[in-house]
């Protein structure tokens, strides 16, 4: 079966077969962010999805298929929120409502933010165009933004893709390393870390 047979067979067919594909996502997406891309094999993706390895192969012809469907919808969600800031709202409103999207993302989305993490952190051998490409023109679209604010005198003087950096940083952090913060608080205290950040953050914006 080629690879244009199999996305075709994937984005189609009946209602099982579509909940079938939403398993294997499910299941890579778990495989994924345990081992990364190397660690993870299509027996264990198949395992975890209650399905046998040839079936797994009717709807995604390889391991590389199943990843870079993660990544195409991973980035999708997580780009919409900085999409979403409005260049005629409040900047220090808008911004804390990005860090606070952020923050829930993490907490909601654990597996994603890992699987994002661990690609980047693998030199991002299947999202380097995109971040490139998309990601930069966006990052560039709201520095672009953020510096009118500045200019402006709505926000204190900063260095907008510094502050992104941090914001990233901040929030994807309660994801990607929750066993060290659960080893220090003994919890996951997100409560908290939404009331820290956004003391932190209002203080920073705020001209």
């Amino acid at each position: 079966m080629t690879e244009k047979t199999a996305a075709v067979q994937a984005n189609g067919g009946t209602r099982i077969q579509r909940e079938k594909r939403a398993a294997i996502l499910e299941a890579g997406l778990t495989v994924f962010a345990e081992a990364g891309f190397r660690g993870a094999t299509l027996d264990r993706i198949a395992s975890e999805a209650g399905l046998s390895k040839p079936n797994l192969l009717y709807y995604f012809p390889s391991k590389e298929a199943i990843y870079e469907a993660l990544l195409q919808e991973l980035l999708e969600t997580w780009l919409d929120p900085l999409k979403a800031l409005n260049p005629s709202g409040d900047p220090v409103g808008e911004l804390l409502s990005y860090v606070m999207r952020k923050l829930e993302m993490a907490r909601d989305f654990p597996r994603e933010s890992r699987l994002f993490a661990n690609e980047i952190l693998a030199g991002a051998p299947a999202m380097l165009p995109v971040l490139e490409g998309e990601l930069r023109t966006l990052v560039d679209h709201t520095a672009a933004v953020i510096d009118g604010w500045v200019a402006e005198g709505r926000l204190a003087k900063i260095d907008a893709r510094h502050l992104l950096f941090s914001i990233w940083a901040q929030t994807q952090h309660y994801a990607d390393f929750d066993t060290q913060v659960r080893a220090v608080m003994g919890k996951a205290d997100f409560d908290g870390a939404a009331a820290h950040l956004d003391l932190l953050f209002r203080r920073v914006l705020t001209p």
